[in-house]
């Protein structure tokens, strides 16, 4: 093929440059998960609060992070916030906090639906058994919100290691941004950005794997919960 090399091609994903690259998207993405998540739980029992100075800031992150885009958080956190005098966060930094802050928001939001979808006589039939509330919350409506959630959340961790690339607009050495860096010290672009797709979409397909299996364990185990459910509220008659 006229223009293209593959040597250089099938070079790329021998390079270490690059699947070291790789590593910082997973590693930005399992840390935004993790950190996300539990910001995402923190906004979803401040809107359950029934405080309302409390529920009206989380429903204000969810607005303020989900109505804009996260290519403009991003540059604010790291080119803006030194202008008003705060301290200048590197790069690693920056781009965690806007990961973190932007996935929060949709996260904060999956986890609400799941907790909602939730029947309220669960609920019930646990407190006339006399569990509290956070008994109730860890054993009754946590199991069966997981079956809400687990397939919302696996969609948004495929979705978390692709934007992981936006980072690279303020030099983030993510696997893109490497991928970049390649291709102007090599002017290999077509070659470069090819290799650089299939990675991601190794990844991505190695976690649709992963996914498939914890949604087969929780829709497995949820079998048996219509008829825990039933016993549930037959003991508590």
């Amino acid at each position: 093929m006229k223009g293209w090399h593959w040597d250089g091609f099938f070079g790329y994903f021998a390079s270490p440059y690059l699947m070291g690259g790789a590593l910082v998207t997973l590693g930005l993405t399992v840390a935004t998960l993790v950190l996300g998540l539990l910001l995402a739980l923190v906004l979803v029992l401040f809107r359950q609060s029934g405080v309302r100075p409390l529920a009206m800031l989380a429903g204000f992150h969810v607005w303020l992070f989900r109505g804009t885009p996260l290519l403009v958080q991003l540059i604010i956190i790291y080119t803006g916030l030194p202008q008003l005098g705060l301290p200048r966060l590197n790069v690693i930094e920056s781009a965690l906090l806007g990961l973190v802050l932007n996935e929060a928001a949709y996260l904060s939001e999956i986890l609400r639906a799941g907790i909602m979808a939730v029947p309220p006589g669960q609920r019930d039939a646990a407190k006339a058994l006399g569990l509290n509330v956070w008994q109730t919350f860890v054993l009754v409506v946590t199991p069966q919100a997981l079956r809400v959630i687990v397939p919302a959340l696996g969609n948004s961790v495929n979705g978390l290691l692709k934007t992981t690339s936006i980072t690279s607009v303020i030099s983030m050495e993510e696997l893109l941004r490497r991928g970049q860096i390649l291709m102007q010290q090599r002017f290999e672009v077509l070659e470069v950005f090819v290799c650089v797709a299939i990675i991601y979409l190794a990844m991505t397909s190695a976690w649709d794997v992963i996914q498939r299996r914890i949604e087969a364990y929780y829709g497995r185990a949820f079998l048996l919960s219509p008829a825990a459910g039933g016993e549930l509220a037959r003991d508590a008659r």
